[in-house]
């Protein structure tokens, strides 16, 4: 049996010690511009998805209200809030300035949209979207689609057309087929005073022009807004949890020398 004076010689064992790795200074700052740049990411993708949600609240809105007479707006209305509000309005078809918005697809067939100004009887003019027509055999030949002669009733919703869109080369466009619906581009090349909105007409005129009037209700992408600001949020989630396991308490068992 083993004397208390050997007990006592032998080394005890030392125990697990825990290590604590310091933050290293580049890593740290990788990780906080990591998390900076998909927090403030999913941020914007946040704003957008409000922002899609108000515009397609006041679209839910707009469609319940009754029809309001163009005539009764004054000139510098705030359009914008006015967006998707049934319209009336009455005048008469500048017929020879009449358009054809091109590449318009409707079930599965390609056609145009067919855009005539109506000019008030206060003297203002608008453009109003009269429907949609199917492409002839060939390009060369457009459609025809003449707009009712005289005093024309129009019944619609107000829409204003977007800003922003893909083209080539910015050019004024020369003849009746035009790529993108803009009044600004249209009153520069026309002369025509044209006000900042557009009537997309819901109600056919007497004798039907045989246009196609079905108006969707636009995509907002609200969803893929959504989706997108998750996603930057998650990374954002994920660079701080990787610092983390990287500085994590390590644990380490000094040698018996």
């Amino acid at each position: 049996m083993p004397s208390a004076l050997s007990r006592a010689g032998k080394r005890a064992r030392p125990g697990p010690v825990v290590r604590r790795s310091r933050p290293r200074p580049l890593p740290t700052l990788v990780a906080i511009a990591a998390v900076a740049v998909c927090v403030a990411a999913g941020l914007w993708q946040q704003d957008r998805m409000h922002a899609k949600e108000a515009l397609r609240a006041q679209l839910d809105a707009a469609v319940r209200l009754p029809p309001v007479a163009l005539a009764s707006l004054p000139a510098a209305a705030d359009w914008a809030s006015l967006r998707y509000r049934p319209v009336v309005a009455a005048g008469e078809y500048v017929a020879s300035r009449q358009i054809l918005i091109d590449n318009r697809v409707h079930a599965g067939r390609a056609g145009y949209l067919v855009v005539t100004p109506l000019a008030l009887a206060d003297g203002r003019v608008v453009l109003v979207s009269r429907g949609w027509i199917a492409q002839g055999a060939s390009r060369s030949s457009l459609p025809a689609a003449a707009p009712p002669a005289g005093v024309a009733t129009v019944r619609g919703r107000l829409s204003i057309p977007p800003g922003g869109y893909l083209e080539l080369r910015p050019e004024t466009p020369a003849g009746p087929v035009w790529q993108n619906l803009d009044p600004a581009r249209f009153a520069d090349a026309t002369g025509l005073a044209v006000l900042p909105v557009v009537i997309e007409a819901t109600a056919a005129p007497a004798p039907d022009d045989g246009l196609v009037r079905d108006w969707p209700a636009p995509d907002y992408g609200i969803e893929t807004h959504q989706i997108y600001m998750l996603q930057w949020y998650a990374l954002a989630l994920l660079a701080f949890i990787l610092w983390l396991w990287f500085h994590r308490p390590r644990f380490a068992r000094t040698s018996d020398a």
